[in-house]
């Protein structure tokens, strides 16, 4: 019986360190022991899946790999993403040379996923690979060892033309079983898609749910969708309900497994973009990177609970924080999807939006985002911003080229310093480093230093080195044809540690 209790308590150390549970304790322990021995150590596995860039045949994308450099577990380790499998139709093929042809096309397809698009070779040094054309695949993969801690991937896509025009950026998430999506709708001038990778090797069973500002639509193919193994499928939500809806909110959750789950919206006058997964119902919420040039924001929020949610709206600008005029509050009704026109509130300077209760008594938990828009008339293009997670002691972000991004900080409580590092560039250069100071109650937005003698792509990384907490964001720009075309990624702590208890107990409680 003894040895069984030890050999428990070890493996749910190495649970914690390849999984990321926070604390185990000794039986028979006080439950604080195993927080205050517990020791911040690697991770030493992390998984990551892309949806598939584009359907346009004039997509160009560039996929981006990368670790930070810093304290790895193992000295060896693998960061490598593959495609996934195509999902194939399994009705019974009657015809016996349809069925022979079939049987070699999947032959085919799995071994052309056993071949790595992306392998990250080294800590701090970005990799990269490039697809064009609407073939371009869906990813998934894993990292261990030394290149688990941090691993961050990113595709982003550039279509010239068409329905689906702009510049498309994503960063590769971890999967997982309940995400948020406020900003997704079904208007007809809207074609938005929902992207279910699922990176394991058992099918997975996911449900939809759409909420408008009359509370949840009505839909009958929303349940029990079924996402192969390795594979990645795309939905159109509006095909969903009935139902035209401008502005709504999405959920997705799965009964079994997991999956990685993003949406690719497209705007028929405004360009494409993805809208990536709110940050968890929270009462606060910190949405970082408003451009300077931004000619309209519009915020979208979502009361998941059973409580309606009345919150400040400010915007933490380049030296103070204010409430928009007009939107100084924002009542959000339990259950339903609230919208808030803020047109073009950053006036030339920077900015992020910060989300409080009214009442700090009544912090009910709610998730959102903003759809941002530059330009005017034909010459718009879109991008979206949802809510995040500080930055905490680390978070980085690939695909940086010598002058298209720019960095947003915020501080929405205390005064902070923050530590930049522009890595070695993927075909050459040497690492940077800038020290930067935001103020409390503001937002700082900076062009990284590029790497010395920088060849290829960089990436950022971004860590909080005194106050706080510190939120961010990273936008790339490019001008095509007039239009500003413009993407923003945010940076959530990377996760790259986890708190593993000490072995250290009592073996007197283990005696029977």
């Amino acid at each position: 019986m003894k040895s069984t209790h030890l050999s428990l308590i070890a493996g749910a150390a190495v649970l914690a360190a390849i999984t990321g549970f926070a604390t185990v304790t000794a039986p028979g322990a006080p439950a604080e022991t195993g927080a205050k021995s517990a020791a911040l150590l690697p991770v030493e596995r992390s998984s990551l899946v892309c949806p598939a860039p584009s359907t346009s045949e004039l997509a160009e994308t560039r996929y981006t790999s990368f670790t930070p450099a810093g304290e790895g577990g193992d000295a060896k380790g693998t960061a490598e993403l593959k495609p996934a499998l195509p999902v194939v139709d399994d009705e019974d093929e009657s015809d016996p040379k349809k069925a022979k042809k079939a049987e070699e096309a999947a032959k085919k397809a799995k071994a052309k996923a056993d071949k790595p698009v992306l392998a990250v070779q080294e800590p701090g040094k970005p990799v990269v690979a490039e697809a064009d054309g609407a073939d371009a695949p869906a990813l998934a993969g894993t990292a261990t060892g030394r290149l688990a801690p941090g691993w961050a991937a990113q595709q982003t896509t550039e279509v010239t033309a068409g329905g689906a025009r702009g510049l498309l950026g994503v960063t590769c998430t971890a999967p997982g079983t309940d995400f948020w999506f406020p900003g997704a709708s079904t208007a007809k001038s809207r074609q938005d898609y929902i992207h279910l990778t699922n990176p394991d090797d058992t099918g997975t069973v996911a449900d939809i749910e759409l909420y408008g500002p009359e509370g949840a639509l009505k839909s009958d193919v929303g349940d029990g969708i079924t996402v192969p193994a390795r594979s990645s499928v795309a939905l159109l939500l509006s095909t969903f309900t009935t139902e035209a809806v401008d502005q709504l909110t999405a959920h997705v959750t799965t009964r079994s497994g997991r999956i990685g789950a993003v949406v690719l919206s497209a705007d028929d006058g405004a360009g494409s973009d993805w809208i990536t997964a709110s940050e968890d119902p929270s009462g606060t919420l910190v949405l970082p990177g408003i451009p300077a040039d931004a000619t309209s924001v519009q915020l979208v929020a979502f009361a998941p609970g059973e409580d309606d949610a009345d919150v400040k709206v400010e915007l933490l600008g380049k030296n103070t924080a204010f409430s928009p005029a007009g939107n100084a509050t924002l009542h959000i009704k339990s259950s339903m999807t609230a919208f808030a026109d803020l047109k073009d509130v950053t006036r030339g300077e920077p900015g992020s939006l910060r989300l409080t209760p009214v009442q700090k008594d009544r912090a009910t938990p709610i998730v959102a985002a903003l759809r941002v828009v530059r330009g005017k008339g034909d010459k718009q293009e879109v991008a979206y911003i949802p809510a995040t997670g500080p930055v905490g002691a680390r978070a980085s972000v690939p695909d940086n080229q010598a002058e298209d991004s720019t960095l947003s900080l915020t501080a929405p409580g205390a005064t902070a310093k923050v530590k930049v590092t522009a890595s070695a560039g993927s075909d050459g250069g040497e690492p940077a480093v800038e020290t930067y100071t935001v103020k409390a109650g503001t937002t700082l937005a900076v062009t990284p230093q590029a790497p010395d003698g920088l060849k290829g792509t960089y990436a950022l990384t971004v860590e909080t080195t005194s106050g706080g907490p510190v939120h961010a964001s990273r936008s790339l720009a490019r001008a095509e044809g007039g239009v500003q075309m413009f993407t923003v990624q945010t940076l959530p702590d990377d996760r790259g540690t986890v708190k593993v208890p000490s072995a250290r107990q009592d073996l007197s409680v283990l005696d029977d």
